[in-house]
């Protein structure tokens, strides 16, 4: 496996850890993982890259090694993170950045807010939130309130092979060996002895704020990069978000210069199931002129 380092950052008051791989003298390619996702997720895609990177994958506030917020989170604070990250270690230059899932849908309102900052952008499964609709909002806020009444939290586990059964149990197609390297990183044990997901239990809250689809396509219409669109073949996106062709065609429209690429015998957790794969299409990707 190729090597990773850990650094430390100050981000909008919170500690942030953030992973990085290869020399800093590379071409930077930035990758932010999903919900309930690590930084160290990505080291079969990492370990499967042929060309030279600098490779940077932050743990998002309250996952992974990231500092947990006090407040709860707001969507828009990964942005606000990001923006931060990108000052402090891309400077004034444009990258190359990747989202899987959650951190794609962060990439592609960075991408339309912040169009100067993004040379080329690839969305893995990150086109969007399922349509809501005003009606939504009063069980929304009751479940909400609820939620604060009785936050949330994790099942600890007895041991890391029970944490690596649940990941294989997640995702049927993660094999023994890479569940077994994902497990420590994923959970951490306790001075008790328990092992508990290294994450803030205060993400399974329900948001209060409905997700508004036509202020996120405002967005994706000011992306000025080449977008490539990956997706898998086991139809998680089509059923997480409910709808037809006619949803996925004017999310689709809202870029102007859109590729897609479907890969085969490959679910959600595409930087699991191909990460051979994944590589060469990100590398094909990344490597046209812009």
């Amino acid at each position: 496996m190729k090597p990773s380092q850990s650094h430390i950052l100050n981000v909008r008051g919170l500690r942030y850890h953030v992973r990085t791989w290869g020399d800093p003298a590379h071409p930077q390619l930035w990758l932010l993982h999903g919900w309930m996702d690590v930084s160290a997720s990505f080291q079969f895609l990492v370990d499967a890259l042929k060309r030279d990177w600098y490779v940077i994958a932050p743990d998002w506030r309250g996952f992974g090694l990231s500092e947990w917020a006090a407040g709860g989170y707001w969507f828009l604070d990964y942005l606000g993170d990001l923006d931060v990250m990108l000052g402090l270690l891309a400077q004034d230059r444009s990258v190359h950045l990747a989202g899987h899932s959650m951190g794609g849908n962060v990439a592609n309102l960075y991408a339309g807010v912040r169009p100067e900052r993004v040379r080329r952008l690839a969305l893995l499964e990150g086109l969007g939130l399922p349509r809501t609709t005003p009606g939504a909002a009063p069980a929304r806020l009751s479940k909400w309130l609820e939620e604060i009444a009785d936050p949330p939290s994790f099942k600890p586990y007895s041991s890391f092979e029970e944490v690596e059964e649940r990941l294989m149990k997640n995702n049927p197609r993660l094999t023994r060996d890479k569940a077994r390297f994902l497990a420590p990183h994923w959970a951490k044990r306790l001075d008790s002895g328990e092992i508990v997901l290294s994450s803030d239990p205060a993400h399974k809250m329900v948001h209060p704020v409905l997700y508004r689809l036509e202020e996120a396509l405002a967005c994706w219409r000011k992306t000025s990069a080449p977008v490539l669109w990956v997706w898998g073949d086991s139809d998680w996106m089509r059923k997480w978000f409910n709808t037809g062709e006619e949803d996925l065609a004017e999310r689709r429209a809202a870029y102007q210069n859109l590729t897609e690429v479907r890969l085969t015998a490959c679910g959600h957790m595409m930087h699991h199931d191909q990460p051979e794969r994944l590589a060469e299409v990100l590398e094909r990707f990344f490597a046209e002129p812009d």
